[in-house]
């Protein structure tokens, strides 16, 4: 990394001002990009209300979070290779009116199955606009300070979005209704598609094939994998229908690797992984979103059904962690700097274990100050530090014309993981909770013993991120 950003900085011309219109364009991709990851969970607090307008089923519930993050993520590697192929300010702007329609759908939505629609649209269109946000930033700001800057604003977003996101629609579900979560972003929606045009650069195209292929595999296999996990945590893992899920999800994630070694033009170059530091950071954003989903999903059932919080303060009791992490991202250039990634990342990621270990220890009788504000605030500072700088490394050493593969990638190792993730530890809290049942347990302890289990095991899953963490090079970065 140190390498190629010293020498991307000395041939590459410096602007000659930091205009209005740059801080235009950063201020357009961030809000775009904040926007997808509001509606990852947005709608978790305003799940019982959803429940209660729409006549969802208890199983059925959990499809409003995962048909929007499977089909995001499921579609974000074609979302990018099209970006790359037909223009990445084109698939910026049609895909944020995409998202923009299926928000304003799923709003007026009269049935579970519209707002499931609706969500799957969402996805659509996110997966659109997602790739090219990054890779705009990257192709946008070339000076290596400016774009470490910005890079890492863009960290803070896809990190910090999740925890915002709560707020957010614990705000308006409890001034408003669970619609307005969803109309929320029409506004947005609308001014980016408008001024995006005019202000964000284009880079120029490339003449290539789209691996439709490879993306039917692909989004198939992740889907089989989350299906069988999902089934696992209601029937158990003999189940045919689980045992069918599974095998077929590894079939076909099995192909799509054999048949990305072999197309000119993969989704996926797998020499993206080529490089250490690189390949690490691809690791981290799949495994830590896999502990960091189910602390939001989990722990906001349990503020709101055991300790019987409001939707809004159910929203705000995350505000430490995203100020931490906000935090965390306006000190990342001097840090990166300093220290090289090695460290933060190492730091960051037992930080966030302590913070999900932590967790695992609830009762029905514990207090948000005593026994939350702690593990918000430690996950908040770990997740700073381990994701942050993985922007930079892995953006900084791709060529242009791959930037949108790359974003594509990184965000589909983020999305992907945070979906596998919670079909994993949904399985865990469904099985430690027909134990507790068997053994007499009823009521808010059953809760209670299924949400500790699954945070016990988020905390394995975390610990594997310091393993990774470990793997980077020692040095410092040259880009600031």
């Amino acid at each position: 990394m140190t390498e190629l950003t010293e020498r991307t900085s000395s041939t590459e011309p410096r602007p000659r001002h930091r205009t209005a219109a740059s801080g235009l364009v950063l201020a357009i991709v961030l809000t775009c990009q904040l926007m997808l990851m509001l509606d990852a969970t947005v709608m978790n607090v305003a799940l019982p209300r959803i429940q209660s307008d729409l006549g969802f089923s208890a199983t059925g519930l959990s499809w409003v979070m995962t048909s929007y993050s499977l089909v995001f993520g499921g579609l974000l590697l074609l979302g990018g290779r099209a970006g790359d192929l037909f223009g990445r300010r084109r698939m910026f702007v049609l895909g944020t009116a995409v998202f923009t329609l299926a928000s304003l759908a799923g709003g007026l939505s009269t049935s579970a199955g519209f707002l499931i629609a609706a969500r799957v649209a969402q996805g659509v269109g996110a997966a659109m606009a997602g790739p090219s946000t990054i890779a705009l930033i990257t192709t946008t700001f070339t000076e290596a300070k400016a774009r470490v800057r910005a890079l890492s604003l863009f960290s803070a977003v896809a990190s910090g979005g999740f925890a915002i996101g709560l707020i957010v629609g614990g705000l308006l579900t409890e001034w408003i209704s669970w619609r307005a979560a969803l109309f929320i972003n029409v506004p947005f929606g609308l001014a980016i598609a408008v001024l995006a045009p005019r202000f964000v650069p284009a880079p120029p195209p490339r003449s290539a094939h789209l691996d439709v292929p490879g993306a039917v595999l692909g989004t198939l296999g992740v889907a089989s994998l989350v299906l069988a996990f999902t089934q696992a945590a209601s029937d158990g893992w003999g189940a045919p229908l689980t045992l069918a899920a599974l095998a077929a999800g590894v079939v076909l994630l099995i192909a799509f690797v054999l048949l990305e070694r072999r197309v000119a033009h993969p989704l996926v170059p797998l020499w993206l992984f080529a490089e250490r530091n690189r390949a690490a950071a691809y690791a981290s954003f799949f495994l830590g979103p896999m502990a960091m989903m189910s602390m939001f999903f989990f722990l906001t059932q349990f503020l709101q059904d055991v300790r019987h919080f409001a939707a809004l303060a159910t929203g705000f009791a995350f505000l430490p962690m995203a100020a931490s992490i906000f935090t965390l991202s306006r000190l990342m250039p001097r840090l990166l700097a300093r220290f090289g990634p090695k460290p933060l990342a190492v730091t960051g990621t037992v930080l966030m274990v302590s913070g999900v270990a932590w967790l695992s220890m609830l009762t029905p009788d514990s207090g948000y100050v005593a026994a939350l504000l702690g593990p918000l605030l430690l996950m908040g500072v770990g997740g700073g530090l381990a994701f942050s700088p993985l922007n930079v490394i892995i953006m900084s050493t791709v060529p242009a014309e791959d930037a949108g593969a790359a974003g594509g990638v990184l965000q589909t190792m983020q999305q992907v993981g945070s979906t596998l993730g919670l079909g994993i530890l949904v399985t865990v809290f469904g099985a430690a909770t027909r134990s507790a049942a068997a053994s007499g347990a009823t009521g808010t302890p059953l809760l209670v013993d299924g949400m500790t289990a699954a945070f016990l095991a988020a905390s394995g899953l975390a610990a594997l991120t310091v393993g990774v963490a470990l793997t980077f090079r020692r040095g410092k970065a040259a880009t600031v």
